[in-house]
């Protein structure tokens, strides 16, 4: 079998730091996304009169897996048979399985408060350029920016250069809104075109301005399938402080139960690594299905597991993805 290994973008390991602060927030989340699968898709997307997407209910549960060898190389060439999933301790039969390089419906959430004076916006505008330069060329964006409140900048487009343009025409200023770009953030991308979905949060965590709080967000996301990335923007003032712990402590979470990450970056250059390093991620993943077994739309919380077996002679494998979902019917969007 050839198992193919993706060359790390940086010379130093970028590791995740996931630090769940006990006097923040411990909380679930589940949210799916699939790649374009080899097989009958799980999710049926019809235009209807008004060009607006509409999801048609299914059973099939769908995961987005991220493999990786113990330096961190994303590990691609793998068959079916190296996946086991577990759904409620229960294991599986993988119906559909596919690791094609698919495009994503991609929600760019980009903190423009008092928070991002100084050098940190110019340089994490510098950053998501490379990033959109390593995206796949078929990428759909959505661009809120926010501050004491969230607003779409960009609403479905594949023009990489428009919100870059976006972006040098913002100032940071006031509160942050972090919670309701958020939420509006899932909005935009569960209409997406692609079967694929993920945000991108460009910001310090920190939240002083928003009309929803995190409970509800966190039910939106547990209720669709956006995986969330995030890079938190800090130096020596958010770095100990209370404040801080607790933005870093919202990031961390909100990544960690999706299947995504989040990256601290400590210098400019370690940044712009971090930024192309998440575009390499989103196209060096895979895509598995099942229908439960006596599956009940009850909404239940369900945890799945999912274990990789690599192949004779390498090494341990580690696959991250969602921890679960709520078995209720899927959402119609009218």
């Amino acid at each position: 079998m050839a198992v193919n290994y993706v060359p790390s973008v940086s010379r130093f390991e970028i590791a995740l730091r996931f630090s769940f602060v006990s006097l923040c927030l411990t909380f679930g989340f589940a949210a799916s996304f699939a790649q374009t699968p080899t097989s009958t898709p799980p999710t049926q997307v019809v235009e209807d009169v008004d060009n607006r997407p509409e999801r048609v209910r299914t059973d099939l549960v769908t995961l987005t897996l991220t493999v990786t060898d113990i330096y961190g190389r994303y590990v691609s060439g793998l068959s079916k048979t190296a996946f086991t999933v577990f759904d409620n301790g229960q294991e599986q039969e993988i119906t559909y399985f596919s690791d094609t390089d698919a495009p994503v419906s991609l929600g760019i959430l980009f903190d423009v408060s008092d928070s991002m004076t100084g050098t940190k916006i110019s340089k994490a505008r510098k950053a998501l350029e490379r990033f959109i330069n390593t995206s796949h060329p078929s990428d759909e964006y959505f661009l809120i920016a926010f501050n004491n409140r969230a607003q779409l900048l960009l609403d479905r487009t594949r023009d990489g250069e428009a919100v870059l343009q976006k972006l040098t025409l913002v100032q940071p200023k006031n509160n942050t809104a972090l919670y309701d770009a958020c939420y509006l953030g899932i909005e935009k991308v569960t209409r997406g075109a692609h079967q694929k979905k993920a945000m991108l949060i460009i910001s310090d965590g920190q939240d002083n301005s928003s009309r929803y709080n995190f409970g509800e967000v966190r039910r939106l996301l547990k209720e669709s399938d956006v995986v969330v990335y995030a890079v938190g923007i800090m130096d020596g003032r958010d770095s100990g402080s209370m404040e801080g712990m607790q933005g870093q402590a919202f990031l961390d979470e909100l990544t960690s139960v999706t299947g995504g990450k989040a990256f601290y970056p400590a210098t400019d250059v370690e940044m712009d690594e971090i930024f192309e390093r998440i575009a390499l991620e989103l196209r060096h993943q895979y895509s598995i299905g099942y229908t439960p077994k006596d599956f009940e739309p009850n909404g239940k919380w369900h945890k799945v597991k999912v274990r990789v077996k690599p192949p004779r002679g390498l090494p341990r494998l580690t696959v991250r993805n969602r921890e679960g979902y709520y078995a209720t019917p899927m959402t119609n969007y009218k």
